[in-house]
């Protein structure tokens, strides 16, 4: 099955009636589930990488795209942060996706005859007690719904795959054990990104991403945020990576809850500008189902 009969037969909708949703990965990836969950009224269409995620909607093929950000147990997701600033899309919605871990296996199946299972490494390791209790062997595979077309291309029953619910029904599969992960909180934070910022929305809770650099000046960082302090604005992430490979240039990823025209956000955004030489907004949005409430 090829990855747009698989797509197509997730979500068979027509194309001249739905707008599309664009994830990284294969069809029933978690990242395609929360395109489900977050907008089923819109065709998923996958991609190969990161990069052809945002291609996709800058170039009109796609009017969204689902990014993942951040795992709660394995923290932000590598190359994101370097691809948001540069992708000249922005945030309008986030989504926070509770990751179930299940094994599948070809229909009729019965758990005694799985020896391996095949998934991401990450998938891997957060099933350690489940698979060693069975005494499953651990296969890498590229990806989660890779690892579940694969099973059900192979034709083996000893071979069980790691995935979603969604790998199993989009790749006709049978679930022959749900949340079999160690940790019962695992949850993915996913970003959702448009051609277009849209300001003009007013939630209870509204959240606000900005990327900066600080001047070459004492204490530049400590001034910089000394705003969000004085003037009440909570910070709910703050993530420092470096540019371009070295060790004298560093950009700072922020989320702090407020709108940019409340006035204690308006002085605190005034106050990061003046010690810093660049400060970029990537969104504005409410805040999403699922965000901690501190």
């Amino acid at each position: 099955m090829s990855r747009r009969e698989a797509i197509d037969r997730s979500n068979p909708r027509p194309k001249s009636m739905t707008r599309r949703i664009a994830f990284q990965g294969e069809p029933g990836a978690y990242s395609h589930q929360a395109c489900r969950e977050t907008h089923p009224e819109m065709e998923a269409v996958p991609c190969g990488t990161f990069e052809d995620v945002i291609e996709a909607v800058r170039n009109g093929d796609a009017d969204l795209a689902m990014l993942p950000v951040e795992n709660s147990t394995y923290g932000r997701v590598a190359d994101i942060h370097h691809l948001l600033p540069e992708s000249g899309l922005h945030i309008v919605e986030e989504a926070f996706v509770r990751v179930h871990i299940n094994l599948l296996a070809l229909p009729g199946t019965r758990l005694e005859q799985v020896k391996r299972a095949m998934s991401h490494t990450v998938l891997l390791g957060q099933c350690r007690d489940f698979l060693n209790r069975h005494g499953i062997e651990r296969v890498t595979g590229a990806d989660t719904a890779g690892s579940a077309r694969h099973v059900a291309e192979a034709g083996d029953p000893s071979l069980g795959a790691l995935a979603s619910e969604l790998a199993a029904e989009i790749y006709g599969l049978e679930v022959l054990a749900r949340h079999i992960e160690d940790h019962g909180h695992n949850t993915t934070r996913f970003l959702v990104m448009a051609r277009e910022p849209d300001l003009s929305r007013r939630a209870e809770r509204m959240m606000t991403t900005f990327v900066f650099q600080v001047r070459n000046i004492p204490a530049a960082l400590y001034k910089a945020l000394g705003g969000f302090a004085t003037n009440g604005v909570n910070m709910t992430k703050l993530e420092s990576y470096m540019l371009d490979g070295t060790f004298t240039a560093t950009q700072f990823y922020a989320d702090i809850e407020g709108h940019p025209e409340d006035r204690n956000v308006r002085l605190a955004l005034e106050e990061l500008a003046y010690f810093s030489s660049h400060v970029n907004v990537l969104g504005v949005y409410p805040a999403g189902r699922g965000r901690p409430v501190l």
